[in-house]
């Protein structure tokens, strides 16, 4: 079988990749369309999956004419949420007027086609695969809908995988959400045949937005065993080198969008680097951190043993570490597996977080929580962390879901969505799917 999958940035590239390995080691092929920053085209995931027969991967520059991959470029650039800041929003909101829906038609048919048929000829049978879109997904969503409605018309399959994880289990999270109501984040999910969730957690995002008849609960593909396994073989040499220090600490930002307590964020840094014998390094988001005001906090910078970290894998950092603390991110789930400690700072932000729902023993509350739990690392070390009926239960319901074999899942569930008498389901359209959501 025959499948397409678009990446475009870090985190898909991150969630996808071990699925796109279980597909060709079951005996498939794909074509792999390169979408965003040309600058992952070197990413080690994207080097191995390269390696790989049965795979073909390009660019979608070196795809499309030169003429048609300009006017598919500025037609996303002006429509995509990341660039409406105020600065550049009259720029863009004149173009979208003058370039309006009917003129860029043309240019996500003609593209759609070309790319489709490129992979997929005249063969009814196959499965066009993206990573979650949302409403402000760096990748524009009226062009995902071309694609995959040309994709239904040629018989095929269309699926929407995860490029993260469910960090928070608390809904108002971001700046300016003051009701509880459904996140419109995610309103445009319900255009895929099939959305696939790593666990429950993550799924009440979706629900109010499709048929659950579309919605797919199959655990971690990045933070499954088969995976962990595979990466730990594949990862380029740490940059990092252990040092004397006593305590190794890594902290995890969230991205800007997301309310943080910045000011008690410096406050937690100082207390931390006030230990003798500890090394703390801050880890940005990888998208937007140059936007968060603790990293350009020059008196944070010059504390002797305090370090941003700059282009350095999170996987290298948490090896590095003998604890992280956590504002929220998924990425840490790896560490929680192995069972190194990671303290949840939900006092740091506005959410709860799915740690601290789990793991009741890695919340911090309050500044007396971060001192005391470094000091007892300190004085005790670090084993014995983790309460064992919590930690298990947080692998069985975030991670492995319905047993460790999760890869194959995946795969199953692509299987199925490429075949032909799937079609006749895809040509029924889900009368709860959203109007396209760009506002």
């Amino acid at each position: 079988m025959k499948a397409l999958f678009f990446l475009r940035h870090y985190n898909d590239i991150d969630h996808i990749t071990p699925v796109i390995s279980k597909w060709i080691a079951s005996g498939h092929t794909c074509d792999i369309v390169l979408i965003g920053n040309s600058r992952f085209r070197n990413d080690y995931r994207i080097e191995f999956l390269r390696t790989l027969e049965g795979v073909r991967m390009a660019y979608i520059g070196d795809l499309l004419p030169r003429l048609e991959f300009a006017r598919w470029f500025l037609q996303t650039l002006i429509l995509i949420r990341s660039l409406r800041r105020p600065f550049l929003a009259p720029i863009t909101a004149a173009l979208a007027r003058r370039y309006d829906a009917k003129r860029r038609a043309p240019v996500w048919h003609s593209t759609a086609q070309r790319l489709l048929t490129r992979s997929f000829g005249d063969a009814r049978e196959g499965v066009v695969v993206f990573d979650w879109i949302e409403r402000n997904s760096s990748i524009c969503v009226e062009w995902v809908a071309v694609v995959l409605s040309t994709a239904r018309a040629m018989g095929l399959g269309t699926v929407s995988l995860p490029h993260g994880d469910s960090p928070h289990a608390s809904q108002l999270i971001r700046r300016r959400e003051l009701r509880l109501e459904p996140d419109t984040t995610f309103a445009n999910a319900g255009i895929f045949d099939k959305v696939v969730v790593p666990n429950e957690l993550c799924s009440v995002r979706f629900r109010p937005f499709m048929d659950n008849q579309k919605l797919a609960v199959l655990g971690s593909p990045r933070y499954c065993d088969e995976w962990l396994a595979k990466l730990a073989t594949l990862l380029p040499p740490s940059p990092l080198t252990r040092s004397d220090s006593r305590l190794k600490v890594v902290m995890f930002l969230r991205k800007s969008n997301f309310s943080t307590f910045w000011e008690e964020v410096g406050e937690v840094v100082r207390i931390v680097a006030g230990f003798p014998g500890v090394e703390l390094i801050i880890k940005p988001h990888t998208r937007g951190g140059w936007q968060q005001s603790l990293t350009k906090n020059s008196s944070l910078r010059r504390l002797p043993n305090v370090s941003v970290a700059g282009d350095i894998h999170s996987i290298h950092l948490m090896n590095w570490a003998d604890v992280i603390i956590d504002l929220a991110t998924s990425v840490v789930f790896e560490a929680v597996k192995a069972k190194k400690p990671v303290l949840a700072g939900d006092y740091l932000h506005a959410g709860r977080s799915a740690l601290a729902e789990y793991l009741p023993e890695t919340e911090l509350r309050c500044r007396d929580d971060v001192y005391k739990q470094i000091a007892g690392f300190l004085a005790h070390g670090c084993d014995s962390f983790y309460i064992e009926a919590h930690h298990q239960r947080f692998l069985k319901e975030m991670i492995d879901v319905e047993g460790p074999d999760v890869l194959s899942r995946y795969v199953a569930l692509l299987e199925a969505q490429a075949q032909p008498e799937a079609s006749l389901d895809r040509m029924q359209p889900d009368d709860r799917a959203p109007t396209l959501a760009f506002g």
